[in-house]
């Protein structure tokens, strides 16, 4: 595949301004909606494949969500599209202000392997959306997800609007030689600062989604049985390969026991084992490299819940671990698997302050009953986004944006965000000729900077 000539034909497509047209992107979007749709049974079937998903899982975090995204979308964009009029100042009279949006051109999106499909097709909505030309470039950790995803955009779509790139290594470093108008990517840290320093080449503007240790506070005051059943479905859901999945979790010194036995009631009864002490539909990890790196973060003399592995099916069972630290292994790194570390503590400062000192996580989740400690968590904690007694659904929201700050990445989609991350936004003052004041030319009398200075 000639990377580069993919890139000029879609420059030279995007550069007739038949993208820009709104009832093409309109139409566009509903081609989308349609072969999602009629290719959700290969979908399902990918992720069964790539990830172990079942159906169910599946359906809610990828293809509901995605499906959701695209009809908020179309029902608002017409009024997206149109120039915002603004306030004209005094100096600029007679005259119209005006904000008008237009796409940045040919954007590039680089999608990761733990929902595959959702974190490939909700930024190309935005992309469409703003009327940019595009290049999706899945994860090749997830083969068969992204031979249909490549199935969904080739049917409705040509080469030269959008299309998807395959591959690996190569691939990507072939597409960030290119100059793209801009790039969306999701994926690790360490891969996002190759990605931000190649775009740097070309000042090309950038989305980064990454990850990081989002931490999970659970205060004295905390329904600790709600608590754990909360953790126990947002930790665990597709076995902890969640970018936003609680990474370790700070509770108060005397609801430790309390938290542990709630857990354990929670594990065994969302992940029950069949008679052959296995856990149905239950998703797997990746690849080996992965499960071999997880079983490493594993303390067997720390696990209170689970520790079992299968290595040939790659599964790791629901795990929870305490007496850790921040000296432990698995405090080392983002554990993106299902390995929840507790740690106590018995004073709230300590733990904003130990926050203070780390890199800001995409996401933070704080159960409390005390409005005081809400209010002080979210004033004094800088996180990507995150929940008070609940733990992932900010995601689930086309309303909000979804986003992280500084090493957990920048810039935010979803909604009316996804729009504005591939839209350029012009000022415009469009003056009127009637009338020119000639305040604003020289010479400047003493009269002239007088009103100058009050204007």
């Amino acid at each position: 595949m000639d990377i580069k000539n993919i890139v000029d034909t879609q420059r030279n497509y995007f550069n007739t301004g038949v993208t820009k047209n709104l009832k093409y992107r309109l139409e566009a979007l509903q081609k989308l909606e349609n072969s999602i749709e009629n290719n959700k049974n290969l979908i399902l079937e990918a992720l069964k494949e790539d990830l172990n998903k079942s159906d169910i899982e599946a359906y809610m975090t990828e293809i509901s969500l995605l499906k959701e995204d695209i009809r908020y979308i179309k029902k608002r964009l017409p009024k997206w599209s149109k120039n915002k009029r603004v306030r004209t100042s005094l100096m600029q009279f007679p005259a119209k202000c005006y904000v008008a949006s237009e796409p940045f051109g040919v954007v590039l999106i680089m999608s990761p392997w733990n929902y595959p499909l959702l974190l490939a097709l909700s930024p190309l909505v935005g992309a469409i959306a703003a009327g940019n030309c595009a290049v999706v470039k899945p994860s090749a950790y997830a083969p068969k997800t992204s031979l249909v995803i490549n199935k969904v955009i080739s049917e409705v779509f040509s080469d030269n609007y959008c299309c998807v790139v395959q591959g690996g290594r190569a691939e990507n470093t072939e597409l960030l030689k290119q100059k793209f108008d801009y790039i969306f990517f999701t994926g690790s840290i360490e891969v996002g600062k190759l990605v931000m320093e190649s775009a740097s080449k070309n000042l090309t503007p950038v989305s980064l989604e990454l990850g990081g240790k989002s931490p999970v506070i659970i205060d004295q005051s905390a329904d600790i049985d709600m608590a754990a059943k909360k953790l126990a479905f947002g930790k665990y859901i597709n076995a902890g390969q969640t970018c936003i999945a609680p990474d370790y979790v700070f509770v108060h010194e005397s609801k430790e026991k309390e938290l542990l036995d709630s857990l354990k009631i929670y594990i065994e009864k969302f992940y029950p084992k069949n008679k052959d002490n296995e856990i149905e539909d239950y998703p797997k990890i990746v690849n080996k490299k992965h499960f071999e790196r997880l079983l490493n973060l594993i303390e067997k003399d720390k696990v209170k819940i689970g520790g079992k592995y299968d290595e040939g099916k790659l599964s790791i069972e629901p795990t929870v671990m305490n007496e850790i630290n921040f000296d432990s292994p698995i405090m080392q790194e983002e554990i993106f698997g299902p390995i929840l570390p507790i740690m106590t503590f018995n004073n709230l400062e300590e733990v904003i302050n130990k926050l203070h000192s780390l890199p800001k996580p995409l996401a933070l989740y704080l159960f409390t009953c005390k409005r005081e400690v809400k209010e002080k968590v979210i004033k004094e904690v800088s996180f990507g986004g995150g929940c008070i007694n609940d733990v992932i659904l900010h995601i689930a929201t086309s309303h909000m944006g979804f986003g992280g700050v500084g090493n957990s990445g920048m810039g935010s989609y979803h909604g009316k965000h996804s729009f504005d991350t591939f839209t350029h936004y012009k000022s415009i003052v469009d003056k009127g000729l009637l009338i020119d004041i000639s305040l604003r030319y020289r010479p400047y009398t003493e009269n002239k900077k007088k009103l100058l200075k009050k204007l």
